[in-house]
């Protein structure tokens, strides 16, 4: 009987890879503060226009707030105690004035939809090609890595630079140019994975037993490259929204007057040679926010999924 409580105690006691991998997530301050921060740039990005769908970039001007100063947070204390304390424009005004917390929240809703978008494409385009290079070898191996070296020879800003003069500024054609420059990234890894893993002794056995190429490709390769590939793309949102808001500070990505973090960063230069922090603040420092918690979470989950670090 005590034998049989005790085996039943250690299998009570057995947990789930997924399990085991939230459980060291859980146990890396990094991977909670990470979490905390994406989970909360998430939330705002979908609340934001759902709670202000009415919301016209090209009507929102009002000049009568102009360069109006962050009213609830620079001297708060002493219009409080004067009687005067309002908070409509808890983030400053433009010089249209326009509510810089509103556009902050449309504007991160955008680079945040960009960075999904880049993510998805890159991911899967990138994840295929390298897969079946890596695992098919021969001439397709030769002529898709190639093609990934050239891409590789340019830097990823400056190639998504050259795609979006090639096609004309706008949202849409950055996010694709982004995505293109991604997709090399994602080929040389897992390519890597599949070369690793088509002499493994479970895919030879599986082979041994007459399995097909694509079912040792989709059953036992693929799900086995997942948690590099995984990384890579939390990793990949944080820089997607930097090259967005790159692309738009050049005035190649969203067109005004339709808000986007790096259009507001370019539009505040001039605001803050005379004084008006507050305009190129805000925005510059969600940017650095959101980037941070891609980048601190994507950390984390390559602690969480290595092998290697688990006893660590």
């Amino acid at each position: 009987m005590a034998a049989a409580s005790g085996t039943e105690t250690k299998q009570d006691r057995r947990v789930t890879p997924l399990q085991s991998v939230l459980l060291r997530l859980w146990q890396n301050p990094n991977a909670r503060l990470g979490g905390a921060i994406v989970c909360l740039m998430v939330a705002l990005a979908i609340l934001v226009p759902l709670l202000d769908a009415g919301y016209d970039p090209s009507r929102d001007r009002n000049l009568r707030a102009r360069y109006a100063e962050p009213d609830c947070l620079i001297g708060w204390g002493l219009r409080t105690l004067e009687g005067e304390w309002s908070c409509d424009h808890p983030f400053g005004a433009d010089k249209l004035g326009r509510d810089i917390l509103r556009r902050v929240g449309h504007g991160m809703s955008t680079s945040l939809r960009v960075g999904v978008f880049v993510v998805i494409i890159a991911t899967s385009v990138g994840s295929l090609i390298g897969l079946l290079a890596g695992f098919l070898g021969g001439w397709f191996e030769s002529i898709a890595m190639r093609i990934v070296d050239i891409l590789l020879a340019f830097p990823a800003l400056l190639l998504a630079i050259a795609l979006v003069s090639m096609r004309g500024a706008g949202l849409m054609n950055a996010m694709y140019a982004i995505a293109i420059t991604q997709i090399p990234i994602f080929a040389r890894l897992a390519r890597s994975m599949a070369i690793s893993l088509r002499s493994s002794e479970y895919v030879l056995a599986a082979r041994s037993l007459g399995a097909s190429e694509f079912r040792l490709l989709s059953a036992h390769v693929f799900p086995n490259s997942l948690a590099p590939l995984i990384v890579q793309a939390t990793l990949l949102l944080g820089t997607a929204v930097v090259e967005t808001a790159a692309l738009g500070f050049l005035g190649l990505g969203q067109q005004p007057p339709a808000p986007e973090l790096g259009k507001m960063l370019a539009e505040s230069q001039q605001s803050l040679q005379s004084g008006k922090w507050w305009v190129m603040f805000f925005p510059g420092i969600t940017i650095v926010t959101i980037v941070l918690g891609f980048n601190l979470l994507g950390d984390a989950l390559r602690d969480a999924l290595d092998p290697r670090l688990r006893g660590q």
